[in-house]
């Protein structure tokens, strides 16, 4: 595939940092009454509104079909927000989490048949013995202030010590599967051994079940919920819905944060190939450089990292100004990267809310056309941007 690195050429990018997902202790959150106008939306600029703040190092949001939100804070907690930005009391019956370093609660979604089940999907930091830890999914319905049901539908094996690199995003391909990303928990070799979860794109029946039509079903050497391999910490994950093709994001070290669009049985190829160095100044050890015979190239890459997270697609607006892209939020360089499509191909590079200097972990967009993200602060905020020309 070709392979791009358009960031190169903006002056915009910052110096690559580690991502550290725990800077500060966490707050409690506070409920913010109403939308809060921020800027006018100008010919150029997007409009940007706070629809809630005092949130502690939110995760991942996901949109209510009564135009509310549910977000998930780090720390463990759950909670609504309405429309008018009135923050819940952390909803009861979430699993206990890892909330160690990048670990915690992690991605919300709505199940595909929510309207009537009224069911969610949590991925987080699952404890275990020892100080251990490792990725699961849970299943629950949710009610007005409590989950019930609860239900852990996977869990990464082996479960280990540290805080870093848990993933996690969950997607769905609309034909009964979803998909969970991890990361390979710092362990590098690991991305490469189809024994273990770490590193791995994992695609599972909705009910957490293997579908019998995945790659590795059959062979006594691989776990059969392997989808792809060879990831290093995967942060976004996103069905184009133009297409049904799924993309995914992932750091890299220092440098090398890439997006692919992971194909079943294939090789990513970290640690063996990357376009990133270590946070030392020197090479990965494992590595052989750029490329490596049955390893796959990345769709595109960034020299230096932004520390990409949550990612969105906007398809579907013939003639508006934001039409064709795909978002992604941006840890180290503190903004959102709005992507040009043509196809598949990334023909165009922005950078917003660059002066908000504000980390933005998760982006989502809404039936009306506008796009919501969120802050990962300790004074955490729920953002909504109305693209140019939208009213």
């Amino acid at each position: 595939m070709t392979h791009h690195s358009l960031a190169l050429a903006l002056s915009v990018a910052l110096a690559c940092v580690p991502l550290s997902g725990c800077s500060g202790e966490p707050s409690s959150a506070q409920a913010t009454a109403g939308p809060q106008k921020k800027a006018a939306a100008t010919d150029t600029a997007p409009g940007v509104e706070t629809i809630a703040s005092g949130l502690s190092h939110p995760w991942s949001v996901a949109l209510m079909p009564d135009g509310g939100f549910l977000v998930t804070e780090r720390d463990g907690n759950l909670r609504r927000i309405e429309a008018n930005g009135k923050v819940s009391a952390p909803i009861t019956g979430v699993p206990s989490v890892f909330a160690q370093g990048q670990g915690g609660l992690l991605d919300v979604v709505l199940a595909p048949d929510f309207d009537t089940s009224k069911g969610i999907y949590l991925s987080f930091a699952e404890p275990g013995d020892d100080d251990t830890a490792g990725t699961a999914v849970a299943r629950a319905t949710l009610g007005d202030s409590a989950l019930s049901d609860v239900r852990v539908i996977y869990r990464q094996v082996p479960k280990l010590d540290g805080g870093n690199h848990f993933g996690s995003r969950i997607a769905f391909d609309g034909h009964g599967h979803m998909f969970i990303t991890q990361g390979e928990r710092l362990r590098r070799p690991m991305a490469q051994q189809l024994d273990v979860l770490q590193g791995k794109l994992v695609r599972l029946n909705l009910d957490g079940s293997v579908p019998r039509d995945n790659p590795f079903v059959g062979r006594k050497d691989a776990r059969p919920e392997i989808w792809s391999y060879g990831h290093r910490n995967m942060q976004g994950l996103a069905v184009d819905p133009r297409t049904g093709t799924l993309w995914e994001s992932e750091h890299g070290p220092r440098g090398g944060d890439e997006i692919n669009l992971p194909q079943p049985g294939k090789n990513y190829g970290w640690p063996i190939i990357t376009y990133g160095i270590d946070y030392s100044g020197l090479r990965i050890s494992e590595s052989v450089g750029t490329s490596a015979p049955g390893m796959e190239q990345p769709h595109h890459y960034w020299a230096k990292s932004p520390g990409l997270s949550g990612m969105a697609f906007y398809t579907g607006r013939p003639g508006a100004a934001w039409n064709d892209s795909l978002f992604l939020g941006s840890l180290a360089e503190s903004n959102l990267i709005r992507l040009t499509l043509k196809g598949n191909a990334i023909v165009g590079e922005e950078r917003l809310l660059t002066d908000l200097g504000a980390r933005i972990r998760d982006v989502r967009v809404g039936n009306d056309g506008k796009v919501v993200v969120l802050t990962d602060e300790e004074d955490g905020k729920l953002l909504r941007l109305t693209p140019p020309g939208l009213k």
